[in-house]
C-alpha cells in the first residue's frame, strides 16, 4: 500500500509532501525486480561498469519485412561494447518445406557463433532490441534452450537506454572468443506432431501470441492460410507491455495471465516462433513453470495440408 499527500506546516506556512509505503509490499516488489529477467538501463549500466569482463551486451534489432535494417541500425549507433546478432542469419536456419519462416538455428552452429562473440554458459548476457522486447525475447529463449541461465533483457531497448542519458557509439568491439557448450533443454520445445497430440488434451493449454485479427483469421499478411490451431486461446504478445511500451511488473503479468491454470502445461506459438517468445517470458515472469515453445508456429502448422484450422474466437478459458 502506498499513501501520499500533503500536510500543512502552520508555523512556516507551507505545504509538506508526505509519502508512505507499506514496507512488506516494497520488499516483495524489490524481490520481484531482483529475480526478474527484465532489467532497467540503470541496472545494465551498473553491471557493465562493475563486471565489464564478465558481461556481454547483445544488440538484436531486426525488422521482419526489412531484414537488413537491424544490422544497418547497429552500424550507425549502439550501446558501447554491444555485439550484433542477426535473427535471420544467426538465430534462424534457412526455411524448408516444414519448420516455419524462422526455424531455430542448429544448436551447434549457434553455440559456435556465441563463442565467437565472447559468450559461454558462465557469461552474463544482456540483450536489447527496439521492438518491445520481441527479438530480445527470442534470443533469451534460444540461450535458455541451450542451457544458459544468466541472460537478461534491457527493458525498453536502445531508446530507453538513450532516454536514461547513457552514451552510445558506433565502435565495432573485438570480444575474446570463448567456448559455448550447449546443454539442451529439449523438454521445453515442441514440434507439430507433439502439438497435434495436445489439441483438446486435458491439462494442456495452447496460446496464440499473434494479434487478434490474425488469430481469428480476419487478416493474414504473412502466411498463405488464416486462422489458428483449434482450441488455442489468444494472448497477443503486446499484452505483456504497459501503454508506455515497457514490460509489466511481475504482479501485473500475474494478473494478465490470471485466467490460466498455473498447474497446466502451456504451449505458446505465433506466426514463426518470434513473438511467441515474449509470452513464454511473460508467463515465466508470472510464475508459470511448465511453459513450452512451438517454434515452428503457425507458418509450420499450415505447411501440413491435413492439419486442422479454426477461425473466429474460441470459448473463454
Amino acid at each position: 500500500m502506498t499513501i501520499s499527500g500533503f500536510i500543512f506546516d502552520i508555523a512556516h506556512e507551507r505545504k509538506l509532501f508526505f509519502y508512505y509505503q507499506n514496507p512488506r509490499k516494497n520488499k516483495g516488489e524489490r524481490r520481484d525486480r531482483e529475480l526478474s529477467v527484465l532489467k532497467s538501463p540503470e541496472w545494465v549500466y551498473k553491471r557493465l561498469m562493475e563486471k565489464t569482463d564478465q558481461t556481454v551486451i547483445v544488440d538484436v534489432r531486426f525488422h521482419l519485412t526489412k531484414p537488413d535494417e537491424g544490422r544497418k541500425a547497429y552500424t550507425k549507433v549502439h550501446v558501447p561494447g554491444a555485439v550484433f546478432i542477426d535473427l535471420k542469419e544467426d538465430l534462424s536456419r534457412n526455411p524448408e518445406e516444414h519448420g516455419g519462416r524462422h526455424p531455430l538455428q542448429d544448436p551447434d552452429l549457434l553455440a559456435a557463433k556465441l563463442g565467437k562473440i565472447g559468450i559461454d554458459r558462465q557469461t552474463d548476457v544482456v540483450v536489447y532490441d527496439d521492438s518491445g522486447g520481441m527479438f530480445a525475447a527470442r534470443f533469451w529463449w534460444q540461450l535458455h534452450y541451450l542451457g544458459h541461465d544468466s541472460v537478461y533483457i534491457m527493458d525498453g531497448g536502445l531508446s530507453n537506454w538513450i532516454k536514461a542519458g547513457y552514451e552510445v557509439n558506433a565502435e565495432d568491439p573485438r570480444p575474446s572468443e570463448r567456448e559455448f557448450k550447449p546443454a539442451l533443454r529439449e523438454n521445453e520445445l515442441l514440434d507439430a506432431k507433439e502439438v497435434l497430440k495436445r489439441i483438446g488434451r486435458e491439462g494442456s493449454i495452447l496460446i496464440d501470441a499473434r494479434d487478434p485479427s490474425r488469430y481469428t483469421g480476419e487478416t493474414e499478411p504473412l502466411d498463405h492460410r488464416a486462422g489458428h490451431i483449434p482450441g488455442a486461446k489468444n494472448f497477443f504478445w503486446k499484452g505483456n507491455l504497459t501503454e508506455g511500451g515497457l514490460w509489466k511488473s511481475k504482479e501485473q503479468l500475474r494478473q494478465h495471465y490470471a485466467a490460466l491454470d498455473p498447474g497446466s502445461e502451456i504451449v505458446v506459438y505465433c506466426g514463426s516462433g518470434v513473438s511467441a517468445c515474449p509470452n513464454v517470458l511473460g508467463l515465466k515472469e508470472a510464475g508459470f513453470e511448465n511453459v513450452k515453445l512451438y517454434a515452428g508456429s503457425w507458418s509450420d502448422w499450415i505447411s501440413y495440408p491435413d492439419h486442422p484450422i479454426s477461425t473466429g474466437a474460441e470459448d473463454d478459458i
